[in-house]
């Protein structure tokens, strides 16, 4: 008998769902439009093509051998794409938000490098400007600007045409110092061998090419994941968040639903009927998990179509995930009704909590940019165990014993929901 109801119930909640074809149009449509759109951001397919560069202006007022080698390293980097302009065009675009970072080279800067080379002293300044929002970018020019004018520097010094006049110059900088007069002397044999060299390459009309101070090593970047043919994929971590989070507003729809239908009566009149309050709560449980499971996996179904997006891990362990996170979701909806006093105050509460749960478990950004204090305070979160259990079942390929426990924490999180909406339910208000 408790069965013939519990499925009458299911039945009944589904046949309404169906009904409004808009309705399920925008449950499915919504969450695949808004996860396609932060899949592009957050860098899609990783393989896709060449990395984005990041857009630089330079300006270079002093256009002398050392300038000009620091322009054309920098322009050949592939992380940027460099335009080359007047001082007043680059304070513009940067001021403008055109580009995130511009560079000034002033009159002289070559010439007065080479000097502090060897001495420290009188730094001439290259002015850096950028996006007060973009600090990140800025990061990363500067770093690999450091690099190209300390090259072209050393190139010069010891080999280049001006060696031996910026070694001349040094010298007589250095006899008017008060430096130690044992360092003294090793500098300037030092600057000596460079003038005389640059001096002996001139008079035999011959030149001694070098590449200056690089950096003693190369790097081999890797990816690194638990199946060696899987790759990120920006899509795989957009549709499993944003997926969550529509399944938990569809289930504050549930539970209002719920409000609204207790509001009305008809929990007042099935109260003469047998059916238990649990059986009541796991009808709605059952139908609000089937329509949940039903929109997720139709969202990975066109992210898998569409976006290439893979299950590198394991299938079953990714559906194991999916069942788990739509019954959280369902039962989340009951919690809701269940604490709830009125459809408009439960509304608004359940919204709340819903967007501190998908921003704390990493639904809209991946958990791993959040502080390291962050990332241990939001493994009590549900969305956290769902949004990770996906991503590593799809483009990290964890095998099935990665799925175990988000899937024991979630059921845990639904049995708990579960548990006090059946506990705090009222057949009337």
């Amino acid at each position: 008998m408790a069965f013939i109801a519990l499925r009458a119930m299911v039945k009944k909640d589904l046949q309404l769902f169906f009904s409004d074809r808009k309705a399920v149009i925008m449950s499915f449509a919504v969450p695949i439009a808004i996860a396609s759109f932060f899949g592009a951001v957050f860098g899609g397919v990783s393989n896709a093509g060449e990395p984005t560069r990041i857009p630089i202006m330079v300006a270079d007022q002093d256009k002398g051998v050392i300038s000009t080698s620091i322009v054309t390293t920098i322009s050949a980097d592939k992380a940027l794409r460099v335009a080359l302009t007047t001082p007043d065009s680059v304070r513009d675009a940067v001021r403008n938000g055109r580009v995130s970072v511009g560079v000034v080279i002033p009159a002289g800067f070559g010439d007065a490098a080479g000097l502090s080379f060897f001495n420290g002293q009188s730094k001439p300044e290259l002015e850096l400007l950028y996006d007060p929002s973009r600090n990140a970018e800025l990061g990363m020019v500067r770093g690999m600007l450091m690099g190209d004018v300390i090259q072209a520097v050393s190139k010069e010094v010891f080999t280049g045409s001006r060696g031996g006049v910026l070694a001349e110059q040094s010298m007589q900088q250095l006899d008017a110092s008060d430096m130690p007069a044992d360092q003294k002397q090793r500098l300037r044999d030092v600057l000596a061998a460079t003038r005389n060299l640059e001096q002996g390459n001139a008079k035999n009309g011959t030149s001694v090419s070098a590449p200056g101070m690089t950096t003693p090593y190369t790097v081999k970047e890797i990816a690194a994941t638990a199946n060696p043919n899987a790759g990120y994929n920006g899509y795989a971590h957009s549709f499993g968040g944003m997926g969550i989070q529509f399944l938990l507003m569809a289930a504050i729809d549930l539970g209002i639903g719920i409000l609204l239908e207790r509001q009305r009566g008809l929990w007042k009149r099935l109260r003469s009927a047998p059916v238990s309050r649990a059986a009541l709560m796991g009808g709605k449980a059952l139908s609000g998990t089937l329509i949940s499971l039903m929109t997720l996996l139709v969202s990975f179904t066109f992210a898998i179509v569409v976006f290439k997006v893979r299950i590198h891990g394991s299938i079953l362990g990714f559906l194991g995930i999916a069942g788990a996170t739509a019954l959280m979701a369902s039962t989340f909806g009951l919690l809701v009704a269940s604490v709830g006093r009125t459809p408009n105050t439960a509304r608004r509460a359940a919204i709340f909590a819903t967007l501190m749960m998908v921003m704390l478990g990493g639904a809209w950004i991946p958990s791993f940019i959040f502080p390291s204090w962050l990332q241990e305070a939001t493994k009590v979160v549900p969305v956290r165990w769902a949004v990770n259990g996906l991503d590593d079942m799809t483009w990290r390929g964890v095998g099935f014993s990665g799925a175990v426990a988000p899937i024991v924490i979630l059921l845990g999180f639904a049995a708990l929901f579960c548990g006090i909406a059946v506990w705090r339910f009222r057949w009337e208000e």
